[in-house]
């Protein structure tokens, strides 16, 4: 993202763990324990993207999500609150909310209810954003669902192992809908909010379109000019294999088998209403391809 706002014309810094200064999208980069020593004057907007991403291992240590998301969080919003800064952009979570849906769509209007401590210190750093005295600066928080776009990890890249592989994707029988987006569609709205800045506020960020997973391994296969192989295998016994591969510390688990057929669409139906918006620009399958093009150049 940092190299399309760069190609836009923005005069970007960067604050990270490492100092990379060989990133050429930013004009500065500082680590961690530089951040006391960068001048207050010298910034127009904080974009706070830092975190540590949600573990489907479950192998993290409760106590880091909650020193990373939530107190590394307060520090730069108080760094913020005391610059001359006049726009603050925390990036948060859906899972901040809810880690199952239990209606249609994902809204902001939904009471969080996180589950585990990656939504939890999320909405923790939430809470701590609100409660403090913005005077006349502009802050929002986005809940994204999940970002996709060149050097994505995560099931995404799983599922485009599965289908360069040929091997047959054996979860045909759950037709879910889930929603995504992509970076493309993201670097958009961050400009868009600059730009305009509108009202501060909570928005959910996703594609206008959620798709299911059967529909993303046909657009895998289209991007590997393959055709696809889905599976329709009894939905009990798939869940037996999952249970199994949970006891056993497989890749193949509960959680994994949740995050590829749950339904979780998310509305974006507010941030768009704020920039007086209809569409972003590109369509759920269009970000996914040329995500997946990135897949197929890379190797």
């Amino acid at each position: 993202m940092s190299l399309l706002l760069s190609e836009k014309g923005y005069r970007l810094s960067a604050l990270d763990q490492f100092c990379n200064k060989n990133v050429l999208s930013y004009h500065d980069f500082y680590s961690w324990q530089e951040i006391d020593s960068i001048k207050y004057n010298e910034y127009d907007t904080i974009i706070h993207l830092a975190g540590k991403a949600h573990d489907t291992k479950n192998k993290s240590n409760e106590i880091i999500y909650f020193e990373v998301n939530t107190d590394l969080t307060k520090k730069v919003f108080d760094y913020f609150l005391q610059s001359n800064a006049k726009q603050f952009f925390f990036f948060s979570s859906v899972k901040a909310v809810a880690d199952t849906l239990e209606s249609d769509f994902l809204t902001e209007d939904v009471i969080p209810k996180p589950v585990g401590p990656y939504g939890e210190s999320k909405l923790k750093a939430e809470e701590y954003i609100q409660n403090k005295h913005w005077g006349n600066k502009s802050v929002y928080i986005f809940r994204p669902c999940m970002i996709h776009g060149p050097g994505n990890k995560g099931n995404l890249n799983e599922l485009y192992k599965i289908v360069s592989k040929g091997i047959p994707y054996p979860l045909g029988a759950f037709n879910n809908r889930r929603s995504f987006l992509s970076i493309w569609n993201l670097a958009f709205i961050l400009e868009q909010v600059i730009n305009k800045n509108p009202e501060s506020g909570i928005f959910n960020l996703a594609d206008d379109e959620p798709i299911s997973t059967n529909e993303l391994i046909k657009l895998i296969a289209i991007s590997k000019n393959k055709k696809e192989k889905i599976w329709k295998i009894n939905r009990s016994l798939i869940k037996i294999v999952a249970r199994i591969g949970t006891l056993c510390r497989l890749p193949f688990n509960l959680e994994r088998l949740k995050k590829l057929t749950e339904n979780f669409v998310v509305s974006n139906q507010k941030i768009k209403t704020a920039l007086k918006i209809e569409r972003l620009p590109y369509a759920v399958n269009e970000g996914l391809l040329l995500t997946l093009k990135s897949f197929t150049d890379k190797n």
